[in-house]
């Protein structure tokens, strides 16, 4: 039966087991690795998993071992574990960014599955994008168990090369707070129109979930989609003429391309 520790127990770790737990996995192959007792209680007693202050323990319990830690802390732990363990037969998951397949293996020193993700933060309400890259040391099964975890909290796109993670970044890593922005700024107009905060803050919400559910339950377009909606003359062809005029799609293209330059710099430097 697999065995999955997850050592860290912040939101993105939480919401994967919560995840698994929902799809059916068996909680007490569950492990949860977490300094502070809070945390990784709260995880045991919403969802009968196991908890340990241990990453050994945790580690040395499982088959696969995520890695939900902040991606300076990714060395230390992978050093330590290897130090103590057999990690030959292991297969580590992260789920943090900027940390390459490299440097994990330089930190565990022995030879060892790998599979890097890149998860979003609509994950913890199950509505995530993650993309996956395993390295060749990686077996079916472990990418099995690998696609069985993300896809607990939303879609998945398996990339061909380590490469595409920084491109997945860029589109859906970062994309929830480009969408925010958007948000942000369509609230702040809203109140200048003189609608009240609550207002203002309900009318852009539940237009942005409409849109994007048009978006999820069509084939067609999202340019079609957006012809269909725009009236010559009417009002939305004045506003996306405005966008257009002020260089809306190439604020998007450059914004993208600096995400997705900071990744790789990210990328680039020692965790």
């Amino acid at each position: 039966m697999t065995k999955i520790a997850f050592i860290g127990a912040g939101n993105m770790n939480g919401a994967i087991i919560s995840g698994l737990v929902k799809t059916g996995f068996n909680a007490q192959n569950i492990i949860v690795s977490n300094p502070s007792p809070q945390k990784r209680q709260a995880l045991q007693q919403q969802l009968n998993i196991k908890e340990t202050s241990d990453n050994i323990e945790a580690a040395n319990f499982a088959d696969f071992i995520v890695l939900g830690v902040k991606p300076h802390f990714i060395a230390e732990v992978c050093q330590k574990i290897s130090q103590e363990l057999d990690i030959t037969n292991k297969c580590f998951i992260s789920v943090a960014a900027g940390c390459t397949v490299e440097q994990m293996q330089k930190a565990l020193a022995a030879p060892c599955a790998i599979i890097r993700t890149m998860p979003n933060t609509p994950a913890q309400l199950g509505l995530g994008v993650t993309g996956l890259y395993a390295d060749e040391n990686a077996n079916v099964q472990q990418k099995q168990v690998a696609e069985e975890l993300m896809s607990s909290v939303g879609i998945i796109k398996w990339l061909n090369t380590e490469a595409e993670i920084d491109l997945i970044t860029a589109v859906s890593g970062s994309g929830p707070a480009y969408f925010f922005l958007f948000m942000e700024a369509m609230e702040k107009q809203a109140l200048a129109f003189g609608f009240t905060a609550q207002e203002s803050r309900e009318l852009v919400q539940q237009t942005a979930l409409g849109a994007a559910q048009i978006v999820v339950n069509n084939d067609l377009p999202i340019s079609e989609l957006r012809a269909k909606v725009t009236s010559k003359g009417g009002t939305t062809n004045a506003a996306i003429n405005s966008f257009i005029d002020d260089g809306l799609e190439q604020i998007v293209t450059n914004a993208m391309n600096s995400a997705l330059h900071r990744a790789k710099e990210m990328a680039q430097n020692d965790v």
